[in-house]
């Protein structure tokens, strides 16, 4: 009998999970999306829709953080001189008054080393968790996920954090195709627009994975440990 195999109830239909073998990836919940002053609020977005799933993910991590789930944080942003930065990104982030490398509040956007750019204060890493820097929007792109993934032996991902229907679901595509069963976190993730995130859900369940809440998921958890 496997200690670490779990059912989780699920769309379209519940799924098993091996704890031992599956990773949470908490994807780019930053100050750069999520706090006024970062690069989402100059462009003129609403944060407060991306702060949504911040409370469900302090509750989610502090329990994963009793099994044997591996943890990673991703972020997206570039190198201090821009070198991995697209020029087309660029030209178009300053087009829309949020130039990357551009001086914030909160030190230069979407740039490495700045608090911009750094993850929300109630979700930072501890000891011990992966924290792996993109320069783009999937975060197997330029990165060694993949890699250390596979090292681990990592066969399920469980997916959370900003924006659902950008970086989570980038990620999300690209671990379907790579063999990765993919289960989203609903409530864990958020978009700037809430309809991008009800329409990013659906495609998930109908198309690449499975769908729950924290809440069940931590249900399930719960029962094994009892």
């Amino acid at each position: 009998m496997n200690v670490h195999q779990i059912t989780v109830p699920a769309r379209p239909y519940s799924l098993k999970l091996d704890l031992a073998h599956t990773a949470l990836l908490v994807i780019d919940m930053q100050n750069d999306f999520c706090t006024l002053g970062g690069w989402a609020d100059c462009k003129g977005f609403d944060v407060s829709q991306t702060q949504k799933p911040i409370k469900p993910l302090q509750t989610l991590l502090q329990s994963l953080r009793q099994t044997p789930v591996t943890i990673i944080h991703t972020r997206e942003g570039h190198r201090p001189d821009l070198s991995d930065c697209p020029p087309h990104k660029l030209a178009r982030s300053k087009k829309q008054n949020a130039e990357i490398g551009s001086e914030g509040v909160m030190g230069r956007l979407l740039t490495r080393g700045s608090k911009s750019h750094d993850f929300v204060d109630e979700l930072q890493p501890i000891s011990g968790e992966i924290v792996l820097d993109k320069p783009g929007k999937g975060a197997f792109v330029a990165t060694d996920l993949d890699l250390i993934l596979r090292q681990r032996g990592i066969q399920q991902l469980l997916l959370t954090g900003v924006t659902t229907e950008c970086c989570v679901h980038t990620t999300l595509r690209t671990a379907n195709d790579l063999g990765y069963e993919c289960l989203l976190l609903e409530d864990c993730c958020a978009s700037l627009k809430p309809e991008f995130h009800r329409v990013s859900v659906e495609m998930t369940q109908t198309i690449f994975g499975w769908v729950t809440t924290s809440k069940q998921l931590l249900t399930a958890v719960n029962l094994q440990a009892a």
